[in-house]
């Protein structure tokens, strides 16, 4: 597929600086841009390869001001790195998309598979499945009995759903995720621990992406529940009967622990431990390793925290700079002492 300057400009809204009629057929790194290469200028810190790359087309921000002559054609949008997603959206849409069922899948008689659907080999369907029209299953993907997936869904590799649980339309779940797994529940008694039985399910709704080996926990009882446009990357766990909020983001390794309900548009970074039972409200930001034990500010919603126990992002700043003079200031207190000592001593 190739696209001018100008074609790409019109799907973005943007504006040509340069030749609009220069082609390009794939897309780049800009600092690893070649001659018919997309490429694009989001952070600053990359400026110096604009001068440099051999990228065909580069997407800039409107307000970018280069200090030496730029080779490539700019197109000018008002945001480069939204504007190459869509761009990548686009290309990838029109990639040619499989279909077939392929003989050594395995499909239950009662399972119902829509249309247009592909389903690789040693894929096994349990009886009572619902798949939906366009669904991909990759090779070696287990859908339980009973088990509903949404259409248009792409499901890869070794990813487990099991029984009874719904996956919803538009939905990529990743190698070697797990939809369904048990809740750890376990009540202690006398000689150990007794299973509780889990007998709930997993509900994720549509425009969901799971990362590789994610566990989303079957509930106790109802549903553990993961709503619209929730975007989590590899290796989350998310424990029995938590609610997660549409268009939340969890980047990897964070770990939801059970009955917790976590709002909407929250943003948490790698490692992020949120303690069962909390509420943690709607467009809540938790940075790296954060943990969560509770705290009127995450009910709130709206605060940026940081730390264990998590605190306000800026309290956490200044606990941090004042770590960072700990060794100084016991080196202070140590020569208080000695010359307290020596006045002593001197009386």
């Amino acid at each position: 597929m190739v696209f001018t300057a100008q074609q790409i400009a019109g799907y973005t809204g943007g504006m040509v600086e340069g030749d609009p009629n220069v082609t390009v057929n794939n897309f780049a790194k800009i600092e690893e841009g070649t001659e018919g290469a997309l490429s694009f200028l989001a952070n600053p810190q990359y400026e110096q390869y604009i001068y440099e790359t051999k990228a065909s087309v580069v997407l800039v921000n409107q307000d970018f001001q280069p200090s030496q002559e730029v080779k490539a054609t700019l197109v000018r949008v008002a945001n480069a790195y939204e504007s190459v997603a869509k761009l990548l959206q686009l290309y990838q849409s029109m990639q040619q998309k499989r279909v077939g069922i392929d003989s050594l899948a395995f499909i239950h008689p009662s399972a119902k598979i829509g249309k247009d659907c592909y389903i690789g080999p040693f894929v096994a369907i349990a009886e009572g499945v619902e798949i939906g029209d366009g669904v991909v299953l990759h090779p070696h993907v287990t859908i339980g009995r009973n088990a509903k997936v949404g259409s248009n869904t792409e499901i890869y590799s070794n990813a487990v759903i099991y029984h009874d649980c719904v996956v919803g339309s538009r939905c990529i779940l990743h190698a070697g995720c797990v939809i369904g797994a048990d809740g750890f529940g376990f009540a202690p008694t006398a000689n150990g621990y007794d299973k509780i039985p889990q007998i709930g399910i997993v509900t994720i709704e549509d425009d969901v992406e799971i990362g590789a080996n994610t566990c989303i926990d079957r509930s106790t009882m109802g549903s553990t529940i993961i709503h619209k446009g929730v975007k989590l990357d590899n290796l989350v766990q998310i424990a029995h009967n938590v609610e997660v909020g549409q268009h939340t983001v969890m980047s990897a390794q964070v770990g939801v622990a059970g009955s917790s309900k976590v709002g909407e548009w929250c943003m948490f970074a790698g490692q992020v431990g949120i303690a069962g039972h909390l509420k943690v409200g709607d467009r809540t930001t938790l940075g790296a390793q954060a943990g969560l034990a509770g705290g009127n500010l995450a009910r709130k919603g709206g605060a940026t925290l940081m730390g264990y126990p998590a605190i306000e992002h800026k309290k956490f700043a200044k606990n941090m700079a004042a770590l960072n003079s700990l060794p100084d200031l016991l080196k202070e207190v140590a020569a208080l002492k000695k010359e307290i000592e020596e006045l002593k001593n001197n009386k």
